[in-house]
């Protein structure tokens, strides 16, 4: 959590260590560092806040505050352990056997332990200055009342794109893919039991294009059903929006010339079961992330519809597919990255126009940069319209910079910057300590290999497991991150054969967003042979040397 929060999580613990009676603190001392426990909990809490919020919509004040907080809490860190080493230290018995020896060493550590104990004390008084200072601070930016700033402009979401992106532009590439969801949907199948609801859902990481395929597919078919409906749903849906857009979606010249905002969540679910009780439809639910939620949506489809009706989701969390399909009658489609030549075929029509427009000269160049993208049609696209920007193709020098820049933060242009903010919805979604799990990965480098137990020793270490309640230990609690990132398509695994995972891999997207994360959290600085540093200003609290 320290990304979101600084050392705040694992200093209260040493701050109420040093209460004890151990350790002997003077009154004012005592009394300050409960003041100090106070203030920090306050501030804790504020900062979780800070963090669900995403950078660019948070307004400058806000962001200079919670880096002063974490800030004054590392340095706070580093005075309650230096102390506490100086008291622990000397408090270990002698191994000489010599009395007077002994005795001598006594006195010292009595000494030097009233001085740590003096030196704590005047120091607990700065920190609380300091503290008192960005907590008055606090108050006039109002960061308990935060919310995202207000954008100058109102930015589209960019996964609407996917809606509506040319077939022509993906023609022959989703080919394949388009045959094996038609054939998971059975809709040509005469058996009686195939009648009944089938859901399939689409699941895969973040830019394979789920949507792109499922709305493809749909404006195959839908002619063959009664009735049909696209509905997106999104991070933070409203459960009644999503059952007014279906039902608008469904019966347009009906639904719009009614006041649906008067129903509640139970007439409207009624609502669209009478609509449907005799029909066969089709239902796009597209970018499903909780599974209640989920349990909430299919209240208004009946299991006994029996016309050869078809639901299809789509999700990056494979749990969330799981949940909508529960039935062995159900099917779930995990999309995989593209193959070498489809991502080649996509990149070249992008970029030349042409399936085969690729000049000798660049091949080499595209191929670095199509291994870079790893097969997500997110990446290929967003890549190849940067080297294709104004109709004029970039020369082979801005390629092999573009091919650099990927995987590292470095490139600032529009249309990166989109795909970061489809890949940030993933980030922003995880719990706060899956989130500084997942950004200390950026600590690697590109395509580098990660031992999942090294890995998970290695948070825990650092103190990013939080001890749960129940008996489990805290590597169980460590590997169920590990386990929920590759869940939520963060991570790729890597399986032994035997089929466990041993390791696991970054994608260099992801790794570009966090790293970009983490620079600007000043989390983790990282120095490469390029001599490229990334959170080069103020304190370095990790550092990350690559070549």
């Amino acid at each position: 959590m320290q990304v979101v929060t600084g050392a705040i999580g694992s200093l209260l613990p040493k701050l109420g260590k040093l209460l004890m009676e151990e350790y002997n603190l003077q009154k004012k001392a005592k009394k300050g560092v409960e003041s100090l426990m106070r203030e920090m909990k306050t501030m804790h809490a504020a900062l979780c806040k800070v963090a669900d919020v995403a950078s660019d919509q948070l307004d400058e004040q806000v962001k200079l505050w919670a880096d002063e907080v974490r800030e004054l809490s590392y340095d706070m860190e580093d005075v309650v352990d230096k102390f506490l080493v100086r008291v622990e230290g000397s408090n270990k018995p002698a191994d000489d056997g010599n009395k007077l020896t002994n005795l001598v060493e006594k006195m010292a550590n009595l000494f030097n332990n009233g001085k740590a104990r003096r030196q704590i004390s005047s120091a607990i008084k700065d920190i609380q200055k300091d503290v008192q200072d960005v907590a008055a601070r606090r108050g006039r930016y109002t960061v308990e009342d935060i919310v995202p700033k207000p954008a100058a402009r109102t930015a589209i979401d960019p996964r609407l794109r996917a809606l509506y992106t040319e077939v022509t532009e993906l023609v022959g590439i989703y080919g394949k893919r388009d045959q094996e969801l038609v054939k998971l949907l059975s809709l040509e199948d005469e058996d009686p039991c195939k009648k009944r609801l089938k859901i399939v859902s689409v699941v895969g990481f973040g830019g394979l294009g789920k949507t792109t395929l499922v709305r493809t597919v749909y404006d195959k078919i839908k002619g063959g059903f009664h009735s049909w409906a696209f509905v997106p749903v999104g991070r933070n849906p409203d459960v009644k929006k999503i059952f007014r857009d279906i039902l608008i979606g469904l019966n347009k010249q009906i639904y719009t010339n009614i006041n649906l905002m008067v129903l509640d969540e139970r007439q409207l679910i009624e609502e669209i079961r009478e609509l449907l009780q005799d029909k066969r439809y089709l239902v796009i639910i597209d970018d499903i992330w909780d599974a209640k939620l989920w349990g909430d949506i299919k209240l208004a489809f009946s299991n006994m519809n029996n016309l050869g009706s078809r639901l299809i989701t789509t999700t990056r969390i494979l749990s969330v597919s799981k949940a909508c399909c529960p039935s062995t009658h159900d099917s779930i489609y995990e999309m995989k990255p593209l193959s070498d030549d489809d991502s080649a075929r996509l990149f070249y029509k992008r970029v030349f126009s042409s399936e085969h427009g690729c000049p000798n000269e660049l091949k080499k160049v595209s191929k670095d940069i199509l291994r870079k993208c790893g097969g997500v049609p997110l990446a290929i696209l967003t890549i190849a319209s940067l080297l294709a920007a104004g109709q004029q193709i970039k020369p082979k020098f801005e390629r092999h910079v573009l091919v650099n820049s990927i995987g590292r933060g470095l490139t600032e242009d529009v249309s990166m910057e989109e795909m970061q903010r489809i890949l940030s919805f993933s980030y922003y979604d995880l719990p706060s300590d899956m989130k500084t799990c997942l950004l200390y990965l950026s600590m690697y480098p590109e395509d580098h290999e990660i031992d999942k137990e090294e890995l998970i020793w290695k948070w825990i270490c650092e103190e990013f497991v939080q001890h749960g309640k129940q008996l489990t230990s805290t590597f169980e609690i460590g590997e169920t991150y590990f386990n929920e990132l590759i869940n939520r398509n963060m991570i790729q695994p890597i399986y032994t054969g035997f089929c466990e995972v041993k390791s696991c891999r970054v994608h260099d997207m992801v790794l570009d967003l966090i790293r970009s994360l983490s620079g600007e959290a000043k989390f983790i600085t990282v120095l490469d042979s390029n001599k490229d540093m990334t959170c080069s200003r103020g304190n370095i609290r990790r550092i990350s040397l690559q070549n």
